[in-house]
C-alpha cells in the first residue's frame, strides 16, 4: 500500500508542473477515455510513447512513478490469467482438458495489461505534477458552469482533492498499523488467501479510527482558519491560459484523435 503513487505530489521545476491545472485535468480525462476506446497494439503504442514523453517532461523519477504498479501487481496477474484462459478464440495454442489457451486470448490479455498499466501511470501524472491547491482550483473551474443549477462546485472540488491526498496518507498509516501488529505476533503473510484476508480485518478498525481522527483534525484546522467555502473567497493567483497551455491542448487533441483512429486499422 505504501507504494501507491496516485494522490502523491512530487515538487519539481518542469513544463508539466507549470501547466494550467484545467489543461492537466482535461488531459487526464482524455487519457482515460482514449485508453478505454483503443483496441489494438498500435493505439496502445501511441499512448505509451505519449506517456513516456510526459514522464520525461515532468522530471518525476520513473522509479517513483512505476513503484505504484507494484501495488496492483496481484490484480494485474489475476486479470491477465483470467483473460488468457477465458477469452474466446479459435486459434488454439494449448489445451489440457477444459483449459484452453488461444492466440486471441493472449492478444486480449496483453491489451488489458497494457490498458491497466497506462491508466495507472497516466493518471498518476496528474497528482504528481499538480499541487493540492491548484488541483482544487482546476476542478472548481471545470465544475463552475454547474453552479447555475445550484451545484456546490467548490465543495465538490475540495472533497475530491482531499480524498485524493488521503490515499497515500492512509496507505502509510496502514503500513504502520501492520508493522505494529507484526511486532505483537500477528501473521499476515502465511496461509491461504481466505486466511490472509481474515487476518487483515483487525487492521480496519484502527485504520478507520485514524481516518476519522485525521478528518476531524483537518476540519478543526480549516475552521480555525475561518474557512467558509467559496463565500467571499478570492485567489492570490488567477488561472490564465498561456501559449504553452494552448499548445498542450493541441497535443492532447492530436494524440487522442490519432489513437482513436487506430480502431479503423
Amino acid at each position: 500500500m505504501t507504494r501507491i503513487t496516485i494522490g502523491q505530489y512530487y515538487p519539481a521545476y518542469s513544463i508539466l508542473h507549470k501547466l494550467d491545472p484545467r489543461v492537466k485535468l482535461a488531459g487526464a480525462f482524455a487519457h482515460m477515455t482514449v485508453s478505454l476506446l483503443v483496441n489494438n497494439f498500435i493505439g496502445y503504442g501511441i499512448i505509451a510513447v505519449y506517456v513516456a514523453a510526459l514522464i520525461t517532461l515532468s522530471k518525476v523519477p520513473p522509479r517513483l512513478l512505476f513503484r505504484g504498479l507494484r501495488a496492483i501487481l496481484f490484480m494485474l496477474i489475476f486479470m491477465v490469467g483470467i483473460n488468457l484462459f477465458l477469452a474466446p478464440g479459435d486459434t488454439i495454442l494449448f489445451q489440457f482438458g477444459f483449459v484452453r489457451l488461444t492466440l486471441e486470448g493472449v492478444h486480449f490479455a496483453a491489451q488489458m495489461a497494457m490498458r491497466l498499466v497506462l491508466l495507472i501511470v497516466g493518471t498518476s501524472m496528474l497528482t504528481l505534477t499538480t499541487s493540492p491547491i491548484k488541483l482544487t482550483d482546476g476542478i472548481e473551474a471545470l465544475l463552475r458552469p454547474l453552479k447555475v443549477i445550484k451545484v456546490p462546485a467548490h465543495d465538490i472540488a475540495m472533497m475530491m482533492t482531499i480524498a485524493l491526498r488521503f490515499i497515500p496518507t492512509l496507505a502509510d498509516e496502514m503500513d504502520k498499523i501492520m508493522k505494529a501488529q507484526k511486532a505483537r505476533g500477528a501473521d499476515f503473510d502465511t496461509g491461504g488467501l481466505v486466511k490472509r484476508a481474515k487476518s487483515l480485518l483487525p487492521i480496519l478498525v484502527p485504520l478507520f479510527v485514524s481516518a476519522f481522527k485525521r478528518a476531524d483534525e483537518l476540519a478543526t484546522a480549516m475552521e480555525a482558519r475561518c474557512y467558509r467555502g467559496d463565500t467571499g473567497r478570492t485567489k492570490m493567483k488567477e488561472m490564465k491560459m498561456t501559449p504553452a497551455d494552448w499548445l498542450a491542448v493541441g497535443v492532447i487533441i492530436i494524440v487522442s484523435v490519432i489513437a482513436v483512429l487506430t480502431r479503423m486499422l
